[in-house]
C-alpha cells in the first residue's frame, strides 16, 4: 500500500468515525428525551434504560452510516482541496480517480457492513430492545409470538393463529381460532379467510365453524360474513407482528415465499426486500457524489460547505427513497423500481458530477 493511500485512508476513517459517533450520540439523546417520561412513569431502572439504548445502537448505526459516508467524503476531500494537497498529488501524476479509490473502497466495505448488520445483528438486538421496553419496563404480558412465519396469540377466547396481520389497515388473514374450555379441551374451531376491524368489532369473511360437543361428531356451519366477539383489538396483535426492520433479508424472503404460496398479497414486503439491498449500496453512490462535489475545483472545499452540502444531499436521498418506497407499498410502482428509484436517480447524478471533475 502506497503512502498516499495510507494517508487518505487515515484521514477518511478519522472523519467517518467522528461523524458516525456524532450522529449516533445525537440520535440517542433525542430518543432518550422522547422516551424519558415512559421510563420514569414505569419506574425503569438505569440498567433497563442503558440496556434498551445499547440494543438500539446497531440499528441506529446501520441507518446513519450512508449519511456518515457522504459527509466524511465531502469533509475529507474538501479539506484536502482547501490545503492544496489535491493539487500536489495531481502534480505528482496521481489522477483524481486514483485519489478517490481508497475512499470508494471504504464505502464499499461500509455497504457490506450495513448489510451484515441488517441481516444478522439488528433483528436480534431490535427484538431484545422491544422486549425490554414492552415486557420488562411497561410490564405487558407476552401473550403471543411470531414463529414459523405465523402469529400465535393466547387470547381470552383461546389460541389464535394468523397467517398475516396488516397493522396499517387492522386486517387479519388466514385466521384460525381454537376455543378451549377450562379443562383445555377443544370446544370450537373457527376458520376465516380474513377479518377486518370495523366500528369497534371484528367482521370475519368466509367463516367455517366446527363445534365439538361432548365428544360427538363435529357440527359444521359456514357463513359469508360473521361478527366475532373477540375482546382483543388490532393494537393487541400489533405487539406480536414482527416488523420488517426486525427481519433479515433471508428471513423476509422466506416469509414472502410463504405468503405467496398461500395466495396472499406480499407486495409491500417485496418492496422492503428490495430495499434491504438498495439501501446499503447507496453508500457507494453517496461517496462518489461526495468526492465529485468537493473536488469540482481545487480550492472550493471547506468544512462548513462540506457539512452543508452533505446535509442537503443526504436529506434529499432520504426524501426520494421514502417517497419511492411509499409508492411501491401502495402498488403505484413495481416493487423493484420503487426500492431502487432513489439509487437510480443518484447514480445518474453521480455520473454527471464525476464527468465534470477535472482529473
Amino acid at each position: 500500500m502506497k503512502i498516499v493511500d495510507r494517508y487518505l485512508i487515515h484521514e477518511y476513517l478519522r472523519n467517518l468515525f467522528f461523524i458516525t459517533l456524532s450522529f449516533v450520540s445525537l440520535f440517542l439523546i433525542i430518543d432518550f428525551f422522547e422516551k424519558i417520561r415512559m421510563f420514569l412513569s414505569n419506574h425503569a431502572t438505569f440498567r433497563q434504560m442503558g440496556a434498551y439504548f445499547l440494543f438500539m445502537t446497531p440499528m441506529i448505526v446501520s441507518q446513519i452510516l450512508p449519511a456518515a459516508v457522504l459527509l466524511a467524503s465531502l469533509v475529507t476531500c474538501g479539506t484536502l482541496s482547501r490545503h492544496s494537497e489535491i493539487t500536489a498529488m495531481k502534480a505528482n501524476g496521481i489522477s483524481l480517480y486514483r485519489i478517490a479509490l481508497p475512499i470508494l473502497t471504504i464505502a464499499a466495505l461500509t455497504s457490506l457492513t450495513i448489510f451484515f448488520l441488517s441481516e444478522w445483528v439488528t433483528p436480534l438486538t431490535n427484538d431484545r430492545a422491544e422486549r425490554i421496553r414492552l415486557v420488562e419496563v411497561q410490564k405487558q404480558a407476552s401473550l403471543g409470538s411470531f414463529k414459523q412465519d405465523q402469529i400465535w396469540y393466547r387470547g381470552a377466547k383461546g389460541i389464535y393463529n394468523f397467517r398475516l396481520f396488516d397493522a396499517r389497515t387492522g386486517t387479519l388473514q388466514g385466521i384460525t381460532i381454537h376455543c378451549l374450555d377450562r379443562q383445555m379441551k377443544l370446544v370450537m374451531r373457527l376458520d376465516a379467510e380474513r377479518g377486518e376491524w370495523k366500528e369497534g368489532r371484528w367482521l370475519f369473511h368466509n367463516v367455517l365453524i366446527a363445534r365439538f360437543d361432548n365428544g360427538a361428531f363435529p357440527v359444521l356451519s359456514k357463513m359469508k360474513q360473521q361478527v366475532v366477539d373477540l375482546p382483543e383489538k388490532p393494537s393487541d396483535f400489533q405487539l406480536i407482528q414482527k416488523d420488517v426492520e426486525a427481519m433479515g433479508y433471508s428471513e423476509l424472503k422466506r416469509y414472502i415465499r410463504k405468503l405467496q404460496s398461500e395466495g396472499y398479497d406480499a407486495t409491500r414486503y417485496i418492496v422492503d426486500l428490495h430495499g434491504k439491498i438498495a439501501f446499503p449500496l447507496v453508500s457507494i453512490l453517496l461517496a462518489i457524489i461526495g468526492v465529485s462535489f468537493s473536488l469540482r475545483s481545487e480550492r472550493s472545499g471547506g468544512l462548513a460547505q462540506g457539512i452543508g452540502a452533505g446535509l442537503v444531499i443526504g436529506f434529499s436521498y432520504w426524501l426520494v427513497y421514502a417517497f419511492g418506497m411509499s409508492l411501491g407499498r401502495s402498488g403505484a410502482l413495481p416493487p423493484f423500481i420503487a426500492a431502487w428509484f432513489a439509487n437510480m436517480l443518484f447514480a445518474v447524478a453521480s455520473l454527471f458530477l464525476i464527468r465534470r471533475v477535472k482529473t
